[in-house]
């Protein structure tokens, strides 16, 4: 389980995030990092039952390093104040939809799908949802997704105004063919993902998920 000394690390590293800091509590980060990666090895073999494509990774296939990429930002700050892992069968660098577990104290959230894919995956995901809208809305109209997840997320600035060309106004999948990310997302307490059940609440989360997830990368794949 996630023990309460890496959600403190986090806390503290959002509070101190410089190198001088950081040097300081090292040890600390790596236990932290530690116990997340023995959480993300866990949830990897219990998934795994369910989903086979994902059972050979290890937690080192999908953590993100905590280093930021600071280039290209306005924020300075050198660390990430969260641990991520990107469940992904062809690993966490895939352009393939995945599962998606995110540890940050306030903001947690368990999820995953297709995520800012390049334009021809994006095309080819669309054509999938419009050859095979019944099925699609079998997917998100299912209870587990549902109760999970509620729909589909909508990111700001991820939607389009118009439909992509090529489709026609009145197409029956035209609230669909907008997106330009696929993705699902629920928001996780502190208390819930402290808790002994945490564990398994993440494993039937990313059941709920599995059917988006498949048909997601069916599109991609054709």
């Amino acid at each position: 389980m996630i023990q309460s000394s890496t959600l403190k690390f986090l806390r503290d590293l959002k509070s101190n995030n410089n190198k001088p800091w950081f040097d300081a509590h090292r040890s600390d980060y790596e236990a932290a990092r530690d116990n997340f990666a023995g959480f993300i090895n866990a949830v990897i073999k219990e998934f795994g039952k369910y989903d086979p494509s994902i059972a050979h990774l290890t937690a080192k296939d999908c953590m993100f390093r905590i280093n930021r990429d600071v280039r290209f930002s306005k924020d300075k700050s050198p660390y990430k104040a969260n641990f991520g892992a990107s469940i992904n069968a062809d690993g966490k660098k895939s352009m393939k939809a995945g599962y998606y577990f995110h540890l940050s104290p306030g903001e947690h959230f368990v999820g995953g799908g297709l995520w800012h894919p390049q334009p021809a995956d994006l095309n080819k995901v669309r054509q999938e949802i419009d050859y095979n809208l019944p099925e699609f809305e079998k997917i998100l109209k299912a209870k587990k997704f549902r109760d999970t997840y509620g729909g589909l997320y909508v990111e700001e600035g991820q939607l389009l105004s118009r439909l992509p060309k090529g489709y026609e106004p009145d197409n029956p999948a035209a609230e669909y063919l907008k997106h330009k990310s696929f993705i699902a997302t629920s928001d996780l307490t502190d208390a819930e993902i402290s808790s002994k059940p945490l564990l398994n609440n993440i494993v039937k989360a990313f059941q709920a998920l599995q059917p988006l997830i498949t048909f997601i990368n069916k599109g991609i794949d054709e």
